[in-house]
């Protein structure tokens, strides 16, 4: 076998020299992807081959003769990879309902699995989540996460406070259904209520249980600004004492006084690998973030106990003037709210794609004024440009950085959500792998395939291998590429010809099929181990 580096047209150029497997007879097939450049997941030189499906599963890969009447796609000149999975995904009410379960915003990426149950909040019963999504099928299959976050709040509700011993027993039996019911590990949002209240003891003692059955922690860590080394060393710790794989979600430096700061954390990670320990990360390859307004300027003692409790604070004689110069201090840290802009926000539509200080001049107002009426209606999404472009460029270099969303299932409307709900993959390796050059291609496939499947402990996808799910993208590298962008995000990503989703054709010819052949996939529980 000979493998080729360098251009892709250099690879195409020497198809003949550079065939996988050379199998003795013929394979029976449904579908061939001929003549293709194919890039396995591996990180290994890109090759031209064939890759054969049969029913569900790849069959073939490499050189080999067919048999039967298969559909043959001509694949020469495009990129044949496994289809991307997005290890961070917030689809998680959304995969189940009629207009959004086709996912099609992330169909169209090239991605045929999602993660949901991140930052913490999502489902809590696993199998109930799981039903749902076979009842009806989905435009991608769907793994879940526990979510600490919502957990908690079953448990014990939203208060600030540490968890007793029976309410941590009580999260503990709850990690333990989920597991046994096919969860892949636990999540953690530690800036969200109530998840913000726990303690990393308290963290410990569930992922012990997670830890039993193989499952890994992912966490939005405590702090992603100048306390970040902080958060890093707190998420290593976990890891270390409950004797589990961790993974930090979003991996960034927010705000200008923490750039630079991802590089030492990236340090204190790859130190920690080199020592021995499992510890990963994710990255979506913009430079804003997007969550709500009150997470990103109220405090979180504030935001305790709910929306009723914060505004009963707000109105508290004592407790409301030094909240708000909590909320004043957050604001000017963000450019005076120029740095904040509204995504979706139904009391006030029009405010969409404005940022927080030109909505403030337009009603005669201060910022805060702003931040504390949208506070009392109910709070609103935002887009916050907050992070490097040298520190997105260099996180995205490491071997051990995942590519991944932070976005949901969507359908374009009148709001202004990030452009990675449309166009994390496509960017990723359109823009930054193909057009600047950042990465080499073979990484930046890996980092949407094999690598998040390595990080879940995912045996049966993520490469092309026989005997994977045929879940497949193949994609032109003349024309993948984002189109979303902030301004305008409702745009799909472009280059995508073909997606098969367990097999089944998902996208066909640069167009979706409407084909729902996503399921739920449940990790294996394995026999609890003793403690």
């Amino acid at each position: 076998m000979k493998v080729l580096s360098g251009s892709i047209g250099a690879v195409a150029c020497l198809a003949s020299l550079c065939m996988q497997i050379s199998a003795a007879d013929p394979v029976e097939v449904d579908v061939v992807l001929k003549s293709g450049v194919i890039v396995d997941g591996t990180g290994e030189p890109a090759f031209v081959g064939h890759v054969g499906i049969r029913g569900e599963t790849i069959v073939a890969v490499g050189d080999f003769e067919y048999s039967g009447s298969p559909h043959v796609i001509d694949c020469s000149g495009l990129i044949v990879a496994p289809g991307f999975i997005d290890l961070h995904n917030h689809s998680d009410w959304l995969i189940v309902e009629a207009h959004t379960r086709s996912n099609m915003n992330f169909v169209m990426q090239g991605c045929t699995t999602v993660v949901t149950g991140n930052c913490g909040s999502g489902p809590v019963h696993v199998a109930d989540y799981y039903a749902k999504i076979d009842e009806h099928g989905a435009g991608t299959n769907v793994a879940h996460l526990l979510t600490h976050g919502s957990m908690r709040n079953e448990v014990m509700g939203s208060g600030d406070r540490l968890a007793d011993p029976d309410e941590i027993e009580a999260m503990r039996r709850l990690a333990e259904a989920a597991m046994q019911d096919g969860a892949w590990g636990m999540s953690t949002g530690l800036i969200y209520v109530p998840g913000c209240y726990s303690d990393t003891d308290e963290l410990v003692a569930i992922c012990e249980v997670i830890a039993k059955y193989d499952g890994i922690y992912v966490s939005h860590m405590r702090n992603e600004g100048t306390d970040l080394l902080a958060s890093v060393a707190e998420l290593l710790e976990i890891g270390r004492r409950a004797n589990l794989p961790v993974h930090a979600s979003h991996f960034k430096a927010s705000g200008r006084d923490a750039w630079g700061l991802v590089r030492q954390a990236a340090e204190m990670i790859e130190q920690a690998r080199q020592s021995g320990q499992a510890a990963t990360a994710d990255q979506y390859p913009y430079i804003a973030s997007s969550t709500s307004l009150d997470a990103t300027v109220i405090p979180t003692w504030a935001r305790a106990g709910g929306r009723e409790d914060l505004i009963g604070r707000l109105d508290d004689e004592e407790i409301g003037p030094r909240l708000r110069e909590e909320m004043a201090e957050a604001i000017r840290k963000k450019d005076d709210g120029r740095a904040v802009r509204f995504a979706r926000y139904s009391p006030h539509p029009e405010w969409v794609g404005m940022n927080l200080r030109d909505v403030a001049d337009a009603e005669g107002k201060s910022p805060l004024e702003i931040a504390e009426e949208v506070a009392r209606n109910g709070g609103a999404t935002i887009v916050n440009f907050s992070m490097s472009e040298d520190d997105v460029r260099d996180t995205m270099q490491w071997p051990w950085v995942a590519t991944a969303s932070d976005g949901r299932a969507t359908l374009p409307g009148a709001d202004k959500p990030h452009p990675r709900f449309y166009g994390t993959f496509p960017r990723k390796i359109g823009y930054y792998c193909l057009q600047e050059k950042v990465l080499p291609l073979e990484q930046a496939v890996r980092s949407a395939t094999g690598l998040p499947a390595d990080i879940l402990g995912m045996t049966d996808r993520g490469y092309l291998r026989e005997g994977q799910a045929a879940d497949l993208v193949v994609f032109d590298p003349e024309r993948f590429i984002d189109t979303a962008t902030f301004d305008d995000p409702h745009r799909y990503g472009q280059g995508v010809q073909y997606l098969f989703v367990n097999g089944v054709t998902a996208v066909s010819r640069g167009g979706a099929t409407g084909a729902l052949a996503g399921r739920a996939l449940r990790k294996q529980a394995r026999e609890a181990s003793a403690p």
